[in-house]
């Protein structure tokens, strides 16, 4: 796994169609301006309707405050849009350990653990596969199958044009991948928030606060 995931254009491979893609439209920007990512759209008839929102920061955190913080912004635009006919329960949440793969910069991230994949059209005989992920390039990935039927390719290319749906395996290797990713975050933000602490005295006649 890299720890490097910042990525120009980094935009969704796999995005949503229907209602689920209106809503995204919606929500995308206002989550963005928290700097965070959207994930995922999911609209379900769980609990008579429930609209799921997964969203992260850009180091792949996400707590409860964030949680939060996402719902405050983005409910009232929904509440204005009103893109869901029916009555719902709004839900936001972090995308887990065993986590949806949606951008090229989370293979990257998540190279060498284990995966499921559906693809849109046929790859190698086949629309489902599980396994390492692989060789990620700018076009796609290669999966390492893990088990492999007799007489079967043990590799497949697949191109990020052709993926329909990606998610993580859970392993135990990916939990403590994910706890070590975790903690060497909060570690990070914790040591940002130390430095705005140490911030200097604003010398008289000076503003201190966000430009206009």
């Amino acid at each position: 796994m890299t720890e490097d995931t910042a990525m120009p254009n980094d935009q969704r491979l796999v995005t949503e169609t229907g209602v689920d893609a209106r809503i995204a439209e919606i929500v995308e920007p206002v989550i963005e301006s928290l700097d965070m990512r959207l994930v995922r759209v999911r609209l379900s008839g769980q609990n008579g309707h429930t609209l799921q929102i997964m969203a992260e920061r850009l180091d792949g955190t996400m707590n409860v405050e964030d949680c939060e913080a996402v719902s405050r912004a983005i409910s009232p635009v929904l509440d204005v849009e009103d893109p869901v006919e029916k009555a719902y329960h709004l839900e936001i949440s972090s995308p887990g350990i065993d986590r949806p793969l949606v951008r090229r910069s989370d293979f990257l991230r998540w190279e060498g653990h284990l995966a499921r994949c559906d693809t849109s059209v046929l790859v190698n005989g086949r629309k489902r596969f599980r396994g390492f992920i692989r060789d990620v390039t700018e076009t796609g990935f290669s999966i390492e199958r893990d088990q492999p039927a007799y007489g079967e390719d043990n590799l497949a290319v697949i191109p990020f044009s052709a993926l329909a749906e990606a998610k993580l395996v859970l392993t135990d290797d990916l939990i403590r991948e994910s706890l070590r990713a975790d903690k060497l975050a909060k570690a990070a933000l914790a040591a940002e928030e130390a430095d705005a602490g140490d911030t200097p005295d604003v010398p008289e006649g000076s503003q201190a606060g966000t430009p206009d």
